[in-house]
């Protein structure tokens, strides 16, 4: 057995990421890492999993994307394994919905990925981020202004589906591979094009990082190993803490919009970092992105404010200081109205 195989089995049992026998969606998009991680599902008979082979289309780059797919449904079939593939408008979706077209592609290709997975009964979807990609999401998340959650990078497995079994394995070690085992893969060269930060981040500031640290990714992907531990405690404490100070009632037959009270007495006694962490919960579970200068007017109004005070978010979104309270709630709805909504 390879060296890589041995340590990715390894990995995948320490991780408890898959079980023998199980179906698995594999996203491949016929560049290094993701030829990789096929091969290694698909071919290390000691895992023992079903893979199902995913290549999606984003309509991107029509002068490769059919070579690429080619090369995926040639390595399933060469493997008896399934192929599955789908084409969409990236472009479309992004100008539809307003966001960026990296975003988008994101969106599409997963939630395709969630529709063979239902079509299989596969639990586990795999995506084959490598080490090199964590230490590059913790800059860019660092850049973007993430605090800790954020920082901690992206984990091993998400939600109990997502699994990525080469997220502590580098570049050059599955470069090796790819050539020992004399596997064919495909460059995407969208990945050279500087008009995305993440690959400024790649091709410009972590090689000027390594001037003043030639282990950079190393020790970035250290620091979000460490965060992870840490994060892992602080959302039990807030967890905790939670269900001591807060209350979210079920939404009634005629309501459409959630609402969360928080207990100002209990909420002023918690440390203030889990104070911000109930203040951040708070926003997720209405809905509403939980940047740091709003959270920073919650902790203030919480502390300072006189009864009667309120603060005013996007899309309806308010807070309310009521004496032994504070209150978030859309008045209205989610609508995108200024100012005071209330009656």
């Amino acid at each position: 057995m390879h060296p890589l195989e041995k340590e990715v089995l390894a990995l995948i049992r320490r991780e408890n990421l898959l079980s023998v026998g199980e179906k698995v969606v594999v996203g491949v998009s016929g560049g290094p890492d993701s030829m990789a991680l096929l091969h290694l599902l698909a071919g290390t008979k000691e895992i023992g999993v079903e893979p199902v082979a995913v290549y999606v289309d984003h309509g991107l780059r029509p002068d490769e994307t059919k070579d690429e797919a080619a090369l995926v449904e040639q390595k399933a079939a060469s493997m008896g394994i399934s192929f599955e593939t789908v084409r969409v408008d990236v472009k479309s979706e992004a100008r539809q919905r307003k966001i960026s077209i990296e975003h988008a592609a994101r969106d599409v290709r997963y939630s395709f990925f969630d529709q063979v997975a239902h079509k299989y009964k596969a639990a586990k979807i795999a995506v084959a981020h490598t080490a090199d990609d964590q230490a590059e999401e913790v800059l860019l998340r660092l850049i973007r202004g993430s605090g800790r959650s954020g920082l901690s990078g992206m984990k091993m497995i998400r939600d109990g589906k997502i699994i990525r079994p080469l997220l502590a394995i580098s570049k050059k070690k599955i470069l090796a591979y790819l050539a020992d085992r004399n596997i064919a893969f495909l460059t995407d060269s969208s990945n050279l094009q500087r008009i995305y930060l993440r690959n400024r981040i790649r091709l410009d500031l972590l090689p000027y990082l390594q001037e003043f640290n030639p282990n950079i990714s190393e020790t970035l992907r250290q620091t979000a190993g460490v965060l992870q531990d840490e994060e892992r405690l602080l959302e039990e404490m807030t967890s905790r803490a939670w269900q001591g100070v807060a209350e979210m009632p079920e939404l009634e037959a005629n309501s459409v919009e959630p609402k969360v009270t928080l207990d100002l007495k209990a909420f002023l006694l918690l440390d203030r970092a889990i104070q911000r962490r109930i203040a951040e919960k708070s926003f997720i579970l209405l809905g509403s992105m939980p940047q740091w200068k709003k959270i920073e007017q919650i902790l203030y109004l919480a502390a300072h404010g006189e009864s009667g005070a309120r603060l005013h978010f996007s899309r309806g979104l308010r807070l309310k200081k009521i004496k032994e309270s504070l209150v978030f709630s859309y008045p209205k709805g989610m609508v995108g109205e200024r100012g005071d909504l209330e009656e």
